[in-house]
């Protein structure tokens, strides 16, 4: 293989290995006071809600946690109540509270 190519397929490897989204222009910390400030009280800070009404958002992807996000502020998604939160974000608070929580470990619930 030519040296180029090689290059190629890593730069391809690297962006695979990150995932989609804007991660790099994300600012977890900020995600992490904006989701203390407006999710934990349904989601967990973590983002491991112990209530099961409340989807568990930690180690979700990126790219689904802001697009869900987006479609409730627009309305494209119906939630009446999460309609109310995602109003209250900004495009930037939108990727950092989703770069926040796709940060977080997933907790798994086994029901024996």
């Amino acid at each position: 293989m030519t040296r180029s190519l090689l290059f190629v397929l890593a730069a391809l490897a690297a962006t695979v290995a990150l995932g989609t989204g804007s991660s790099a222009a994300a600012d977890v910390a900020a995600g992490a006071a904006k989701a203390k400030e407006v999710c934990q009280a349904c989601h967990g800070l973590d983002g491991n809600s112990q209530a099961p009404d409340y989807p568990k958002l930690g180690g979700q992807r990126m790219d689904y946690l802001a697009k869900a996000l987006r479609d409730y502020k627009s309305g494209a998604r119906k939630n009446p109540i999460m309609a109310g939160f995602a109003s209250t974000l900004s495009a930037s608070d939108i990727e950092n509270v989703a770069a926040y929580y796709s940060s977080q470990p997933a907790v798994l619930v086994v029901k024996h």
